[in-house]
Order: structure tokens, then sequence, then C-alpha cells
């Protein structure tokens, strides 16, 4: 079969379907689960006949189940990394590569010969200390901690594809319960979501991904940075740095937590979309 061809059909499936993505998720299905290019679908490449109805087969799935398309797959790409992922981790959005880039500039200010220890809290996939861990390699040394025990099987999973020694490792922990380190640099993409919310959530979201890695108890959604900026100052070297993810229209909360907690040097990030994305503050 003609790889342009079943390109065309796989869209036709999803749009029939009303996914709103249909031509990205098409992409994404050749890409991750066929190997197929997007070079190879303007060229119209020849794909076995068993290859595509096995690629047919999962966008009719996806059609049908309504389930997100990288839960189907079993793949999700980051920062030009494909991580595992699974019904126990949320999928990696776009934004927390705002995140990691900033993680990047703050490493790369390191003296040479320095060993940069970092800890991401709510690790899930992985991507954070993967990512970071791939680039700089033995620059830094990285924990990533989890209160679920299943995502942290699907982050050692990933750390196997990707790294050869022990520069990213993986601890069970609730917040600092299982922390006794001091670092030079605390990461996180906590959940942020207040419940309230959840009846304006895709379906998508609230149907699949794992509600602990969503969703807070309390009103503005800033419970877990406020655990994290409070109890993190005694796991923070001196001039250690802080930084999270956001989400829309908690900038102000989240910084008014660094003054009260005596951070400095303060600093926001914005996104493509110019809201306020990424928070960093140093102790």
């Amino acid at each position: 079969m003609i790889t342009t061809n079943l390109f065309k059909e796989i869209k036709n499936i999803l749009s029939s379907a009303q996914i709103e993505e249909f031509e990205a998720e098409a992409k994404l299905i050749l890409h991750l689960a066929g190997k197929i290019s997007a070079e190879d679908i303007a060229l119209g490449k020849d794909i076995e006949e068993d290859s595509a109805k096995k690629l047919l087969e999962l966008a009719q799935k996806r059609a049908s189940s309504k389930a997100p398309i990288q839960y189907i797959l079993g793949k999700c790409e980051f920062m030009n990394l494909v991580f595992n992922v699974n019904e126990n981790t949320l999928i990696p959005r776009d934004e927390t590569e705002l995140l990691v880039v900033e993680a990047e500039k703050i490493i790369e200010k390191f003296k040479e010969c320095e060993k940069i220890k970092i800890l991401d809290i709510g690790t899930g996939t992985g991507i954070i200390p993967i990512t970071l861990a791939y680039k700089f390699q033995k620059k830094v040394e990285i924990l990533g901690i989890d209160i679920s025990t299943k995502a942290l099987t699907v982050a050692i999973e990933n750390a196997q594809k990707y790294l050869e020694s022990n520069i990213a490792i993986f601890r069970k922990s609730d917040l600092f319960s299982n922390i006794k380190e001091k670092f030079d640099i605390i990461i996180s993409n906590p959940p942020y979501i207040p419940k309230k919310m959840k009846s304006e959530m895709q379906g998508e979201v609230l149907n699949f991904e794992p509600e602990t890695a969503l969703f807070t108890d309390d009103d503005k959604g800033i419970e877990f940075y406020e655990k994290i900026i409070t109890q993190g100052k005694n796991y923070l070297k001196e001039n250690g740095f802080m930084l999270f993810e956001l989400g829309i229209n908690q900038s102000e909360d989240v910084e008014e937590l660094f003054k009260q907690n005596d951070y400095k040097n303060i600093e926001t990030t914005l996104d493509l979309a110019g809201i306020k994305r990424v928070i960093k503050a140093q102790i």
C-alpha cells in the first residue's frame, strides 16, 4: 500500500469520529507505530499490507474508544525522544518542554567541574530527569520521585532505553517523605487543576488520565506548590533553584508563596501563547 493513501485513510477514520487533531494524530500513528516519516508520506513509499492493516486498526481503536492516541500506541514523543506511557502516567504536554528548557539554562550556568544534583517531584513517565540526563550525562545526578509505584515502573523502563548508568534514578516518595539529600535544583510539574474545574475538562483527559497527576483539593490549584516551596527550603543547597510548570493564572499566587518563604530572584517565563508557564526562584 502507498503511504500517501494510508495517511488519507487514517485521517478519514479519525476525522469521521470527530477527532479534533485528526491530521496530527494520523502522523503520530504512522511515525510512532509505523516508523513512517513525513518524507515517506510525501514520496508515497510502499508499505506492506499487513503493516498497513495494523496501523488502520490502531486508528479504528482510537476512533471507537476515544482513548488518547498516546495510550493506544503506548508511546509519546517529547523533545525528540520517544517515551513509554500508559494509563498510570500523565501524557507529557508541549508546555513541559519549556520547563525543561529553563532547567537546561540553569544547569549550563554551573561550573563545568561541578556535579549538579537535581530532584524531580512527581516524575510520572520520567521525561524531565531522563531528558536532562540524556543531554548533560555525567554533569548531572538526578533523582525522580513519585507516589505511584506504577508510574515509577514506567519511568525506570524509559530510563533504561536512553541512559547507560545511574545518572537518573527513581524512588517512591510522597513529596519529601523519603528524601534526606540536598539538591542544587528542585523541579516539578505538579498537579495544578482544582477539582471544581472537572466539568470544563475534555473527556479524553478526564476519563483516561490519572486524577492524582491532574487535580488538587484546593480552589486555586496551588496546594502542591505551597507544600513544595515551604518544605523544599530544607532540601535545597544554598543559592539552589526551584522551578515549576504553572497553570493558567497561577503565577501571582506562586510568586507570593516564594516571597513569603524568603526565596529570591523570582522569574517567570511565557509560553508561545503569552501565558506565564514557568516560574523559578532561588533560596
